[in-house]
Formats: structure tokens, C-alpha cells, sequence
């Protein structure tokens, strides 16, 4: 049974990361494969259509089509979806196994947050081409940041907490003021990156105040 237990109250424990991780991975899995193959179809209607206006097609900032015409929409010689598509069935998958009670290894959890941190990586590349050289958002693309972030965030604070991967003794308080504000750290996240959206896309935003 796994100990990462955070947020006491008259000395119990309230809230248990190990028990919410897998419903995370679950749910959050779905929500972003759902998102990646509903761009995956929106793509290729307008393939068979040059036509067809895209339902995330809102305005000229909310455009999944200026997106999915970029270069960055195929970063590795096709379209990211595919990566989303399989990687959040893999990621749903676990937290299912999880649920019904799987047990994983250490080097699995290692491998899982390394690839989580390569994930992570690739969507602040994302989010930073949208904002700044794109000049478009995409609606399902970011449902996968906005399910990304979670997914990543608390993965990580398991892994450390439940020491597969060690952390070096200077560090350990940072992990545990982390773990205690996991919800604070996490709402930042989300809010510095709204501020940033905000402010680039500002000059349209204020047309419809």
C-alpha cells in the first residue's frame, strides 16, 4: 500500500495521491484522447473538404485550422494527434490497471516520468509556437495542455514521494513543501499560463469587452 499521504488535519490524513493518481490517469487520459481524435477528425473532414470550416474554428484567435496548417502541427513528419491519440490511451490504460489493484516497478515509474517530462516539454514548446509564432489556439489542443499539466505535475510528486526516483538530500524540502502545496503550485501553473494568453491575444480580447 502506498504511503504518499498529503494535507493533515488533527492528524489524519485527508487526501491521498496514490488513491487519486489513477483516476487522474483515467480520466484525464480519456478527456485528452477524446480531444486529439476529435482534432484527428476535424483535419480530416476538411481533407476531404477544402470547404468545411472546422467546428474549433471560433474566431481569429480561436482557429484550430491555422494550427493544424502550421509546421509545428507535424513536428516529427505527422501530425501530432497521432502522439496524443496513443500516448493518452497508454496513459489510460495505466491508470486503469492501477485501479484494479496492478502493481508497477520501479524502472516502470522511472520510464513513465521520463516520458511525462519529454510530454511536458513538448506542450510549453506548443503553447509557446501558438502564443508567439502561430498566432492561433486551438480548443482541443488545449484540452491536451490543460489535462497534460495535471497528469505530469502529480505524477511526478509520486514518483519523488515515493522515492523511484531519489531525491538528493538539498532537495527534499522543496519536494515537500511541493507535495503540501500541490493544489497552490498547480493553480499558478494554469494562471500564468491564462495571464500569458491574455496579454498576447489582448488587442482581440478587448474588442469584445
Amino acid at each position: 500500500m502506498s504511503k504518499t499521504k498529503v494535507a493533515q488535519n488533527d492528524g489524519k490524513p485527508t487526501w491521498s495521491l496514490a488513491k487519486t493518481l489513477p483516476w487522474l490517469l483515467l480520466i484525464g487520459g480519456i478527456i485528452a484522447m477524446v480531444a486529439s481524435l476529435a482534432l484527428s477528425i476535424e483535419v480530416f473532414d476538411r481533407l476531404k473538404n477544402p470547404s468545411y470550416v472546422p467546428i474549433c474554428n471560433l474566431n481569429p484567435v480561436l482557429s484550430c485550422t491555422s494550427v493544424a496548417d502550421s509546421a509545428q502541427s507535424e513536428v516529427f513528419g505527422f501530425p501530432n494527434y497521432y502522439i496524443g491519440i496513443a500516448g493518452f490511451a497508454s496513459l489510460a490504460t495505466i491508470g486503469l490497471a492501477m485501479l484494479a489493484g496492478a502493481k508497477f516497478k520501479r524502472w516502470f515509474w522511472v520510464t513513465l516520468e521520463l516520458g511525462l517530462l519529454l510530454g511536458i516539454g513538448f506542450v510549453i514548446w506548443l503553447q509557446f509556437q501558438s502564443l508567439y509564432r502561430i498566432g492561433a489556439l486551438c480548443i482541443f489542443c488545449m484540452v491536451v495542455w490543460a489535462m497534460t499539466i495535471p497528469i505530469f505535475w502529480y505524477t511526478t510528486l509520486h514518483v519523488l514521494n515515493e522515492k523511484y526516483i531519489k531525491t538528493p538530500a538539498q532537495l527534499k524540502k522543496l519536494v515537500a513543501f511541493a507535495t503540501r502545496h500541490h493544489g497552490d503550485v498547480l493553480l499558478l501553473w494554469f494562471l500564468v499560463v491564462i495571464g500569458l494568453i491574455v496579454k498576447r491575444f489582448w488587442y482581440y480580447w478587448s474588442t469584445l469587452l
